[in-house]
């Protein structure tokens, strides 16, 4: 019995103590003696990526300033990240115990790449822009509060047209038998971005084009093939007809597309190839001649541009990791004020790698290029820079 009693008086003293812990941590937090645990910093990397997925690894510095471990009731850490307000990646933790100062935390997420079409929709209408967003938070129920810093933000810029701007005169060869070449001069082109929608991107192209022929010539289809690493993203050919005249110049205009749906599969080989990408149309142009019609690739027209990205400012700087070309046709800055806690890490330690998927929900939202190079070339012939030697010419 005596022993009875003896226990009973134990647990009664037990959970005294345990209240009165409560009471005093409660207190303490309110005279700011226990610190509420925030984010310190945050860094994403990409992982794996396969036709259906990205996989995003987070690590993310949590700050605790209290002189103990804060397990007490559990942490619950929330973070996203977001390209143009398109949701790339998301998470939550719970019960996270961390020690004192800054320990990281591990996150995987396997993104679904068909938020990738989105966010090119996005971008393209922003002028090639985008902004990278890591929003995250850390709740405390021991304290009951949560701290939600300011976003870690990161721009990315490309220039995927401005180098079809271009003042080169470059002829165009019929390749025929009867007809002496060139039988066209093209002075000028220019390209920009047109109507962007869920389903295609539209570049709308201009080609000043001179005849050197005593007779009209006329183009009757300008055909078009685009690709980016490889991976066909559209494919056609124009409606418009045009008649240049004999010694004369003539201003054609295009539009050609790229098809969305093949955004994300262009995607796949951008990461792959540690966020390069070469971008290639090939055009070529049906052309009414004086007793014949015929079909001849404008290889001198041919548009290459590379572009390279950094979009969370954490690719590998080795050439031989992925990528294939040193060439950088984008800028990407980052504005990071994770926290309002400037500790120097003095414990990391690394939790529970558990996958987290995101939800697959999707925001579409709306990017200005910041390089505009232009070829300086101002050769422009005029009726003497041909030679009428053909039969037909």
């Amino acid at each position: 019995m005596w022993s009875i009693l003896l226990l009973g008086g134990r647990l009664r003293t037990a959970l005294v103590a345990l209240v009165a812990l409560g009471v005093l941590g409660g207190g303490a937090f309110a005279a700011g003696v226990i610190g509420v645990p925030s984010v310190a910093g945050v860094e994403n990397t990409f992982g794996p990526v396969d036709e259906n997925t990205t996989v995003v690894e987070t690590d993310l510095t949590v700050s605790n300033p209290n002189p103990v471990g804060a397990s007490l009731g559990g942490l619950t850490v929330d973070y996203e990240v977001l390209m143009n307000d398109v949701r790339l990646a998301n998470g939550t933790k719970e019960g996270v115990s961390v020690g004192t100062g800054n320990s990281t935390l591990n996150f995987t997420t396997a993104a679904d790449n068909d938020r990738i079409p989105p966010w090119w929709v996005s971008h393209v209408r922003n002028d090639e822009r985008t902004t990278v967003t890591v929003d995250t938070s850390v709740t405390s129920e021991t304290v009951g509060r949560t701290v939600d810093p300011p976003n870690v933000t990161r721009q990315v810029e490309t220039d995927l047209l401005s180098q079809f701007n271009s003042t080169e005169t470059r002829p165009i060869d019929a390749d025929q038998p009867l007809v002496s070449d060139p039988v066209l001069y093209v002075n000028e082109t220019s390209a920009q971005w047109g109507e962007v929608t869920d389903s295609r991107t539209a570049m709308d192209l201009t080609f000043v084009v001179y005849n050197p022929k005593p007779y009209p010539i006329g183009v009757s289809e300008l055909g078009y093939d685009i690709s980016m690493n490889d991976v066909a993203v559209g494919d056609g050919s124009t409606e418009s007809e045009y008649v240049i005249p004999p010694k004369s110049t003539e201003t054609i205009e295009a539009t050609v597309y790229i098809r969305n749906d093949r955004i994300d599969e262009w995607w796949v080989t951008h990461l792959e190839r540690n966020q390069v990408t070469d971008l290639r149309i090939d055009f070529d142009a049906r052309l009414d001649l004086a007793d014949t019609t015929v079909t001849v690739p404008l290889d001198s027209l041919t548009y290459t541009e590379t572009i390279e990205t950094d979009i969370f400012g954490t690719k590998p700087t080795d050439p031989d990791a992925t990528g294939e070309s040193d060439a950088d046709d984008s800028s990407e800055s980052s504005t990071e004020t994770p926290s309002e806690g400037t500790e120097t890490p003095t414990e990391t330690t690394s939790t529970d790698d558990d996958g987290l998927l995101g939800d697959g929900t999707e925001t579409t939202s709306a990017p200005t290029p910041t390089e505009t190079p232009t070829a300086t070339e101002t050769a422009t012939p005029t009726e003497t820079a041909t030679d009428d030697g053909g039969l037909l010419g």
